[in-house]
Formats: C-alpha cells, structure tokens, sequence
C-alpha cells in the first residue's frame, strides 16, 4: 500500500514508521518542516511540508497512487477538510481522520468518513480497565448496537462447546486467545481452561450474554 498522512506530531511519527515497518510507502505532510525529525533517520518516506488539504500538496505527497490516507493532525476541522478532499476529490476510501470532539466524529462517521475520538477513545480505554469485565464493551459500532467484549472463560464454561454457548447466551465467538494464539472456532471447539473469549453480541441482549456465562450450560434431562 501507499499511505498518505498528514501530521507528523507523536501519533502521525509513530503510524508512518509502523507502515514502514510492514513494507508500505508512505508521505507525511505538515506545515511544520521542523516536525519532520519525529520521523527518525531510517525513515524512507516522504516528507511533504505544506497544509494537508492543499490539493497541490497532496498530489506531491502521492495522493493519486495511495490506497489511504489518514489525517491526524491536532486540528479537528483541518483534519474533517483534509479528509473530506481525499475521499470527494481524490476518490480515496479508505480515509481516517482524528478529531477530539466525540460529537463532531460521530456526525462524520455517518458521512462515511472514519474517525477516531481521542479523548473518548481514550476515556473509553481507561473504563474498560476500572470496570468490571462486561461493564464497558471493547467496541461498540457507531450505531450502538452491536458490542465486543473479550472474556476470561468462566471455569463453569470449561470443557463445554461454543455452540451452547453461542446458543443459550445469544451471542457469537468471534474468536479465543488461547496460549499466546488466536484460534477462530466452531460450533463443535472445546472451551478450555485459561482461554480468552471474544463475545459479540447485540448491546440489548449483553446482560443475558454475562448472565449465562456466570450460571454455566444448562444441561437437558
């Protein structure tokens, strides 16, 4: 892939190197040549000083050839412009842009643009971590219906078969961190003792998901 970014401040740096790392292109444009030395002395990319909603600047940065672009500066209406020209003007679809007001973000990620809420994102990061489990999902879709949450299988679980469980809790595995691995199972895999699950389930039948988890399968007669 070729990626665009715009903003070289600690989250663009850090992106552009780990695209970099996984053997990607990548342009980094800020209005701040200065920014730039975040990027370290091994960084191959380049480096595009300008405003990232500048159309001329975007086509130095490669924006025709690129398969995202990603803006991620520390201004929310210039990160909402700079995306909004990549995806309208350029065609581009995979485009993600930062923005600090949750309000804002959820309006333009109903337009199609995806965004990342950082103080929420982050507020939400913190929750997931003070809460008990099931209190605060892992991730909820834009339009709060559907919920993930990763789960220490109870020991009541162990030995029995995701699909009863998918069954009696109404919800779905997606998949179990089991011993350092992901491991994506089906209906007939055996929960086993230290596995971590990952639930999806709609957000109004979560509460019967955990409850089924804390009494255990219900065996027939």
């Amino acid at each position: 892939m070729h990626v665009v970014i715009m903003g070289c401040g600690r989250v663009g740096s850090t992106l552009a190197r780990s695209l970099e790392d996984r053997n990607h292109t990548v342009s980094v444009i800020d209005s701040e040549p200065d920014a730039f030395r975040r990027l370290g002395p091994g960084f191959n990319g380049d480096k595009i000083p300008g405003m990232g909603f500048d159309q001329e600047v975007l086509e130095k940065a490669g924006i025709r050839r690129a398969d995202a672009f990603a803006a991620v500066s520390s201004g929310d209406n210039s990160n909402i412009i700079a995306a909004r020209v990549a995806r309208e003007t350029f065609g581009i679809q995979q485009v993600v842009a930062r923005i600090y007001d949750p309000g804002r973000a959820e309006v333009y990620q109903r337009l199609g643009i995806t965004t990342v809420a950082t103080v929420k994102w982050t507020a939400d990061q913190v929750l997931r971590r003070i809460l008990p489990a099931g209190a605060e999902p892992d991730f909820r879709d834009p339009s709060g219906t559907i919920r993930v949450d990763h789960v220490p299988a109870p020991e009541v679980w162990v030995g029995a078969r995701v699909g009863q469980l998918q069954e009696q809790g109404r919800c779905r595995v997606a998949w179990i961190d089991r011993l350092g691995e992901g491991v994506l199972p089906d209906r007939d895999s055996v929960i086993q003792e230290g596995d971590m699950l990952h639930l999806i389930t709609r957000e109004e039948t979560a509460e019967l998901s955990y409850d089924v988890l804390g009494r255990g399968p219900e065996h027939g007669d």
